[in-house]
């Protein structure tokens, strides 16, 4: 007869099985591998990690740290296959410069440059592309960005839809700021800088398909602003930023659990979430915590520090609805728990699939 176990021993052997080296075993990619979720983890720690061997980056995050004379730089890359290219509060131009500035923003640097390349498809509509750059430069504008360099390709009519872009940048590394998951410790406060899940449903209305009157726009915008005001609030107190894109505030913050072996608890009723967002979410069956952001950060601050930043973020542009949703706590390491409004709890785990493709 098999041994009955316990439920301690049941937790203790699905702890073992999450923390195991991540194995590639799929025969072909699909588009969960771009969701950010548990396929893309396997994806590119399980494959393309092993790969590289020692060219592998020392850390996957948002940006990696450089020295350059003894200057502390940050550098990203990313790349945007959004469709549709236009959506209600923002385009495939504007992301293209917001996702990467807030790669670097909460990495604690101040941006100082931009490159862009476009792959554009035969018979893109010239007034299409016009939009477009009209729409890179008001948010390199808006960001106190340039774009320093580029580079344009042209792929056969069907190969794309339309364009695809790929920026990297640069950013100057802020002295004070010493943000990194490991930073993170039981007490620490949990802040999101405004509502959930507005990009995401932006884009879904836009592909039409839904029978919905919400008007949902994108938050597409950069983050410097409220990263900067977070840290001049508190410095060192804010151990870990990140911007909720690909999987939303869910994944990030499974992440962080995991990376700095601790447990958090959120309070469901304080995420902030648009109406129409909720309603949106609700028909399609998916959970708002996992529909990506592009104008939304996650921070983990220390407790005495977390009135002061939640009020500095709710000072700036786009900051208004900043809260304060969980703390971090000893038990259960590596997982993340939602407090829900009838009072239980329940486990909020990593994304699986893809249930929102191509949304950035």
């Amino acid at each position: 007869m098999p041994k009955v176990l316990t439920e301690e021993e049941v937790g203790a052997r699905i702890e073992e099985m999450r923390r195991r080296p991540q194995r590639f075993r799929d025969e072909r990619i699909t588009m969960a591998h771009g969701a950010g979720g548990k396929a893309s983890r396997a994806l590119v720690e399980g494959l393309v990690v092993p790969l590289l061997g020692e060219h592998a980056p020392a850390a996957l995050g948002d940006a990696a740290e450089l020295k350059a004379d003894g200057t502390a730089l940050a550098f990203t890359t990313d790349s945007f296959v959004v469709r549709p290219l236009s959506f209600p509060g923002g385009t495939i131009g504007e992301l293209a410069v917001n996702g990467t500035v807030n790669d670097l923003a909460v990495s604690g640097a101040r941006p100082l440059a931009l490159s862009l390349a476009m792959i554009l498809e035969e018979g893109l509509a010239a007034s299409v592309l016009e939009e477009q750059v009209r729409a890179i430069a008001a948010a390199a504008a808006a960001a106190g960005v340039p774009i320093a360099t580029g580079d344009t390709k042209v792929v056969e009519r069907g190969k794309c839809d339309g364009m695809y872009l790929t920026t990297a940048g640069v950013g100057i590394q802020r002295p004070d700021a010493t943000l990194a998951p490991e930073r993170v410790r039981p007490g620490d406060k949990v802040l999101v800088s405004g509502t959930i899940g507005d990009h995401g449903m932006a884009i879904m209305l836009a592909r039409g398909g839904l029978d919905l009157q919400a008007q949902v726009r994108s938050d597409t915008r950069s983050l410097w602003p409220v990263a900067a005001a977070l840290l001049d609030a508190c410095g060192t107190a804010a151990h870990c930023l990140r911007d909720a894109t690909r999987g939303g505030v869910a994944t990030v913050l499974n992440e962080i659990a995991s990376a700095a072996e601790v447990g958090v608890l959120i309070a469901e009723d304080r995420v902030p979430i648009r109406p129409e967002v909720t309603g949106a979410c609700e028909i399609l069956g998916i959970d708002p915590l996992y529909v990506a952001n592009e104008g939304k950060l996650v921070a983990f601050v220390a407790p005495e520090a977390a009135d002061a930043a939640l009020e500095a973020m709710r000072r700036t542009e786009g900051g208004a609805d900043a809260a304060l949703i969980g703390e971090v706590r000893d038990e259960p390491p590596g997982r993340v728990l939602g407090r829900t409004g009838f009072g239980g709890h329940r486990i909020i785990d990593v994304l699986v699939g893809d249930p929102l493709p191509r949304i950035c």
